[in-house]
C-alpha cells in the first residue's frame, strides 16, 4: 500500500469539502486579553481580538490566577513528576479537588488532564463498576461522552437530543432490574441550548437510574456561586456524578467530577485514564484552585458576561443574521456552506483583525456551519461595535441571506 497517497487522498477530501481545519498562529499577551498578536503565515504579525475563545471571564489573566501558579511553580518546580498514584499527589491537588467538591456540594471530586479524558475515564469505567448498566446518552452529547460510552462494553441507548419523552420509551422497554445511568449536557456549546436537567432527574428517579451531567460549558458562568446550570436551577443534590472543565471559565487547564466519595473512590481505582496518567503540573493545580475560589464570590463578573452576549445577540438579529439564541452566553452564527464560513472568518481575520474560527462538519450537521462567538466580560462596547459592523458588512460582500426575524 502506498501510505502517502492514501494520507494525499483523505486530505484532499476535506480541502474539496471546504473543511481543512488551519490552526492561527496566535500569541496572548498577559493582561492584554482579549486582545493578541496573530503570527501570519508571510511572517508578519497582526493585532487581533480574540472572539472564539473559551477562556468565557477572562480569568486566564485574572492576577489572582497568575500569582497562585507563580508561588506554585517557585515553590515545586515545573511538573508534579508522576501519576496520582505514584508522586503525582501534592498538597495543591488536594487543596483543587477540595475547592471543587465545595462548589458542587459534593463528598469528592477528582482531577483528570482534561474534561475529555474524565469524560471517557468515567463513563468507560462505570460499566465494569456496575455490570450490566445500561447508559443511555443524549443524540448531541460531547465526542468525549461518546467516546467513553462506546468504550465501555456495556449496553447503551441514545435519546433524541432533549427529547425527553423519546428517553422515557427507551427506559421503559428496557429490564428494569438493570443498572442505569443517564448522561447529558447541561449546556450544548454549539447551538447553546440548555438540557432538561429537571425532568431527566425525575425519570432517573421514577427509574432508578444515576444522572450524569456534563457542565464544562456552565461552571464557573452560572449560578450564584459558578457551580453551573444545576446549582443555578436548584438542582445539584439530585445529581450524581457532575463533570467540568477548569481549562474554560476557570481560565486555566485540567478536568473534573464531583460525585459521592465512594463514587471517586471507585473511578480513581479503576480508570486506566485516570490511573497511569501524569498528574497535572501543581502549578496549573493551584492557578485553578484559586480561579475556583474567586468566581464564587464573583457575580459581577458573570453578570457582565452575559450582558455582553445578551446585547450581541440583540444587535445581529437586528441586522437580519440567522443567530441561534437560547439563552445562553455563547452566540452562533450560521452561514450554512463550509466555504463561505471559512471565507467570511478569514477576512474577519485579515481585514479587521477579528479571530472567530470556523465550525464545520463533523463538529456540527453539513448545512449548519457556523460562526460562534463568545463575548467574555473583558470584550468592551468598542471592540463589539467593530464586530459587529465586520458582519453586517461581509455579510453583504458575502450576499447572504438575513432574515426579518433571526432564531
Amino acid at each position: 500500500m502506498n501510505y502517502d497517497t492514501a494520507l494525499d487522498t483523505a486530505l484532499n477530501r476535506l480541502h474539496e469539502e471546504g473543511r481543512y481545519r488551519t490552526f492561527i498562529d496566535i500569541e496572548r499577551k498577559r493582561g492584554q486579553f482579549p486582545h493578541a498578536v496573530w503570527n501570519r503565515p508571510d511572517g508578519t504579525k497582526q493585532d487581533i481580538t480574540v472572539w472564539c475563545g473559551n477562556d468565557y471571564l477572562g480569568m486566564g489573566q485574572h492576577p489572582v490566577v497568575l500569582n497562585a501558579m507563580k508561588e506554585a511553580l517557585d515553590a515545586t518546580g515545573a511538573g508534579s513528576g508522576g501519576t496520582r498514584n505514584i508522586s503525582g499527589t501534592t498538597v495543591y491537588h488536594k487543596r483543587l479537588e477540595a475547592e471543587l467538591a465545595d462548589l458542587h456540594q459534593k463528598e469528592a471530586a477528582l482531577i483528570f488532564t482534561s474534561a475529555y479524558i474524565a469524560n471517557d475515564a468515567t463513563l468507560s469505567t462505570l460499566p465494569k463498576l456496575f455490570p450490566g448498566m445500561i447508559i443511555y446518552s443524549d443524540a448531541l452529547n460531547h465526542a468525549s461522552m461518546i467516546e467513553g460510552v462506546r468504550r465501555n462494553g456495556g449496553a447503551k441507548r441514545i435519546f433524541r437530543h432533549n427529547d425527553v419523552a423519546h428517553l422515557r420509551e427507551l427506559m421503559a422497554a428496557d429490564d428494569p432490574a438493570a443498572p442505569k445511568l443517564i448522561a447529558f449536557e447541561s449546556i450544548y456549546s454549539m447551538d447553546g441550548d440548555f438540557g432538561p436537567i429537571e425532568e431527566i432527574c425525575d425519570l432517573a428517579d421514577e427509574f432508578g437510574a444515576l444522572t450524569y451531567l456534563d457542565e464544562v460549558h456552565a461552571v464557573g458562568m452560572y449560578g450564584p456561586r459558578g457551580a453551573g446550570v444545576a446549582e443555578r436551577d436548584g438542582l445539584m443534590d439530585r445529581l450524581d456524578i457532575i463533570n467540568g472543565t477548569l481549562g474554560k471559565a476557570f481560565g486555566v487547564m485540567g478536568g473534573y467530577i464531583a460525585a459521592s466519595e465512594k463514587m471517586c473512590d471507585a473511578i480513581r481505582s479503576y480508570a486506566p485514564g485516570f490511573i497511569f496518567t501524569t498528574s497535572i503540573p501543581p502549578a496549573i493545580a493551584a492557578g485553578a484552585a484559586a480561579s475556583v475560589k474567586h468566581l464564587k464570590t464573583d457575580q459581577a463578573r458573570r453578570d457582565m458576561q452575559q450582558e455582553r452576549a445578551k446585547v450581541l445577540k440583540l444587535r445581529l438579529k437586528a441586522m437580519g443574521l440567522p443567530i441561534i439564541d437560547h439563552g445562553s452566553h455563547i452566540v452562533p452564527v450560521i452561514v450554512g456552506d463550509p466555504v463561505h464560513t471559512k471565507k467570511i472568518s478569514d477576512m474577519l481575520l485579515a481585514d479587521y483583525g477579528i479571530y472567530v474560527q470556523p465550525i464545520n462538519y463533523p463538529t456540527v450537521p453539513r448545512g449548519t456551519e457556523r460562526l460562534r462567538f463568545t463575548p467574555s466580560p473583558v470584550h468592551d462596547p468598542k471592540m463589539l461595535d467593530g464586530l459587529v459592523r465586520a458582519m453586517d458588512g461581509l455579510w453583504s460582500h458575502c450576499a447572504l441571506n438575513r432574515s426579518e426575524l433571526s432564531a
